[in-house]
């Protein structure tokens, strides 16, 4: 006849019970590694007590953590169709020198002749008052106001300039209001290579194509003026890092922005790791890219059908679109 749940629990509990006091030991199945022998008697028990309790049984070894595809000998790697060479090194660009903060500014800026009965959102001063920035003096009188071109978003220009002066003097300027990008954003990332190529496996949610592979390698050095603090070291750690991408059109498309991204200086900057809190220390720079190869325990890897889309929203943010691929030479 069939068992009901009530007796199989009784059977399951006095089962276990015998195991118990002959000393087998009894270990929670969740923490199994797939290395330890489990009794067999103990794996039926738990399967037992588990369905009797209506729990799903499993007794499976726990994901594992794949970082790296299997080895790729040299000549199975390839270079990626429509883009040329395999390799870009980045050197310091010196921003473009001989124009003032002022000048720069006035290319994005309309004046603005009877300010608006608002706050200005850099100094929190009354657009109607003069400018409340405290710090080096502009060669700015504090009281004019400037609206910005494309955005429309109302300031001292007296704070403009000064925010202006704190960034990197790169010829940018990006809306403190609503973060549009007037010019071209350029970054503070320390010289390095940036290597890309081919390799021929899969990786997950992307059976149908192989994989680009990209491989960063930044140095430690020495920080220029435009970092946190200029003259000291700065350490490098867990270079060369693997990064991957599938080598579809989307991902082709994500790789020739990242490419734009790094000779734009904008993929690693300096400053204070949120995992290790070491600061002066070389860290990504608000582009997420995917350094786990076959699992996704980190949240760093694949599937995720949502990665491609979010990057490309990540990179525009910096001011990189398609628009930027038809400006810059490949």
């Amino acid at each position: 006849g069939t068992l009901n749940r009530s007796h199989l629990q009784r059977l399951a509990i006095a089962q276990s019970r015998v195991l118990i006091a002959s000393g087998v030991p009894t270990v929670p199945v969740k923490n199994l590694t797939g290395s330890s022998p489990v009794n067999p008697a103990l794996a039926g028990i738990t399967g037992i007590l588990m369905s009797a309790a209506g729990l799903p049984v499993c007794l499976t070894r726990p994901p594992k953590l794949v970082l790296h595809p299997p080895p790729v000998s040299k000549s199975e790697i390839q270079s990626i169709p429509g883009i040329s060479h395999s390799c870009r090194k980045t050197t310091k660009k010196q921003a473009k020198k001989g124009k003032t903060p002022e000048e720069v500014l006035k290319k994005y800026l309309q004046k603005v002749r009877h300010p608006p009965d608002e706050d200005c959102t850099i100094c929190m001063e009354r657009l109607s008052a003069p400018s409340g920035y405290k710090g080096p003096q502009p060669a700015v009188k504090p009281d004019l106001v400037g609206k910005l071109v494309k955005c429309s978003h109302v300031f001292h220009l007296h704070c403009l300039v000064a925010m202006y002066n704190n960034g990197n003097k790169d010829g940018s300027l990006q809306c403190p209001t609503c973060k549009t990008i007037y010019g071209v954003k350029t970054g503070t990332q320390p010289p390095g290579k940036m290597e890309y190529h081919i390799i021929p496996h899969a990786l997950p949610g992307h059976a149908d194509c192989k994989t680009i592979r990209i491989i960063y390698n930044i140095p430690p050095g020495v920080q220029g003026p435009e970092h946190p603090n200029p003259g000291k070291s700065f350490t490098a750690r867990g270079f060369p890092r693997h990064c991957y991408l599938p080598d579809s059109e989307k991902g082709r498309k994500v790789l020739k922005l990242l490419l734009v991204a790094w000779d734009r200086r904008l993929i690693f900057a300096i400053g204070t790791s949120s995992t290790t809190g070491e600061s002066d220390t070389v860290i990504w720079n608000e582009i997420h890219h995917k350094t786990e190869f076959g699992s996704n325990l980190t949240g760093h890897g694949y599937p995720d059908i949502n990665y491609l889309d979010n990057v490309l929203a990540e990179l525009a943010a910096q001011g990189i679109t398609e628009e930027s691929l038809a400006q810059e030479k490949d």
